[in-house]
């Protein structure tokens, strides 16, 4: 069974797509709490509030960084997506410690980030720009099949 980590923006259905996809071949998927207001307030609803906003999101960060090197260590392919709307600072955190592991990294984004993404897609294996691609990939890796 071949695992994948699905790193990157929570605001569209992007994994959804890719596990749509992926049907039928011998993967397991993994990924952040996609919840945002869960993942903001994690530290502060498990450790205790925060009256000063760095210490409540250095809390949920922490805590989040349990999961999140959990799921890239275990993980045989790291997909991280970049998404148009906001800057994911923490996605490119994410295919760094991919990349210094070792890891099978699959990098997804639009033109309009090749320039700001170049180191990061400098160590990807892949760079993709549709999540149909990444499914096609990994069916490809694991069945030396190529699209219809």
């Amino acid at each position: 069974m071949l695992k994948i980590y699905l790193s990157g923006e929570i605001h569209t259905d992007w994994r959804e797509q890719i596990i749509e996809g992926a049907k039928g071949l011998d993967v397991s998927f993994s990924a952040p709490v996609t919840d945002h207001a869960a993942s903001d307030d994690c530290g502060v609803a498990i450790l205790g509030e925060e009256p000063n906003k760095y210490w409540h999101d250095h809390k949920g960060a922490m805590v989040n960084a349990i999961r999140t090197r959990k799921g890239i260590t275990d993980a045989d392919v790291v997909v991280v997506r970049f998404g148009e709307k906001y800057k994911q600072w923490n996605a490119a955190f994410d295919a760094g410690y991919a990349a210094a592991l070792g890891k099978s990294l699959i990098i997804l984004h639009q033109d309009d980030h090749q320039h700001a993404l170049k180191e990061v897609d400098a160590a990807a294996l892949a760079v993709c720009k549709e999540p149909h691609q990444v499914a096609e990939i990994l069916r490809y890796v694991l069945n030396g099949t190529l699209p219809a």
